[in-house]
């Protein structure tokens, strides 16, 4: 079986090729990830908690996001700010909120409006690319 032959300059090329990560990975990890995770009543509130990651390679010193809550018809119930604190990188959060006299089955929709607060050393880093989801049946968007 003949084998190609190739010089040792085109292997050290196809190695590198190899080792180094592809644009769109290292793009990929450059975002924050906000997971609505669960919603519980308490005491005539409704605690919601969140999982978040900051896939930057710096910590973002303090985020704080301004958010829509809409009833299951879509009205916009109220506004307000979850400060979600200091974000280090690459490692996820668990942070949660109690909304007084919300009941967590009237909440159908969650917007981000933004970022209210962003505290990071490159600009945009709480809102470019932001990844959301839910694992709840209210949807988030933003």
């Amino acid at each position: 079986m003949n084998l190609p032959s190739f010089g040792i300059p085109a292997l050290c090329a196809l190695a590198v090729t190899f080792a180094a990560p592809a644009q769109s990975e290292t793009a990929q990890g450059a975002h924050v990830s906000l997971e609505l995770n669960a919603l519980e009543p308490v005491d005539g509130a409704c605690r919601i908690s969140f999982l978040i990651q900051n896939g930057h390679d710096s910590d973002i010193a303090r985020a704080v996001y301004e958010a829509v809550l809409f009833d299951t018809e879509g009205r916009v119930d109220r506004m307000t700010l979850f400060d979600f604190g200091n974000l280090p990188a690459a490692r996820p959060r668990v942070r949660q909120f109690l909304v007084p006299g919300l009941i967590c089955s009237d909440l159908g929709r969650l917007l981000i409006n933004g970022a209210e607060t962003c505290e990071a050393a490159s600009p945009g880093a709480c809102t470019q690319d932001l990844h959301l989801r839910s694992r709840t049946e209210v949807e988030i968007i933003g």
